[in-house]
């Protein structure tokens, strides 16, 4: 490792650790905030609806235990985790926007093409909302991303 504008790699270390500290607390305070929002929205109407419900809580699940025990375990899961966040996300688009879609037509079933998709894209339902939950992924695995613990377990192998 090198020396980072003066600093010690100690120092830098250290400083890794409070950013990766940070960035947890920022993807555990998003989970919160988003399950409350879902909760408020009363997004619990079908199976599907539930789905970003579930996801929210394995990730909080798993960010409290990375918090708690940073071992190359909990990383791994936590990781797992964030992606099927970025998962769910993509499928909640999709559902969100084809649900616009059959609205709008059957508002106006003259509606087609770009004009259609505009108007699918403000429809009724927040066609990009399921985004926040790629975002929280993200978040989450930027926080693991090189994590010395997974390291740690590689080095004592």
């Amino acid at each position: 490792m090198s020396r980072a504008a003066g600093g010690s790699i100690e120092e830098e270390v250290q400083g890794a650790g409070s950013v990766r500290r940070m960035l947890l607390a920022l993807v555990l305070f998003g989970i919160i905030g988003l399950a409350l929002e879902l909760l408020l929205l009363e997004h619990f109407e079908s199976v599907w609806q539930c789905v970003p419900l579930v996801v929210l809580g394995t990730g909080f699940a798993s960010g409290i235990g990375v918090a708690l025990r940073p071992t190359h375990r909990t990383i791994r899961i936590f990781q797992g985790v964030m992606v099927l966040f970025i998962g769910t996300a993509l499928v909640g688009l999709y559902l969100h926007y084809d649900g616009n879609v059959e609205f709008e037509r059957e508002m106006d079933a003259s509606a087609e093409g770009l004009d259609l998709f505009w108007r699918s894209l403000r429809g009724a339902t927040p066609a990009l909302a399921p985004g926040a939950m790629a975002q929280i992924g993200l978040l989450g695995l930027i926080q693991a991303y090189r994590h010395p613990a997974l390291r740690r377990e590689i080095l004592s192998a």
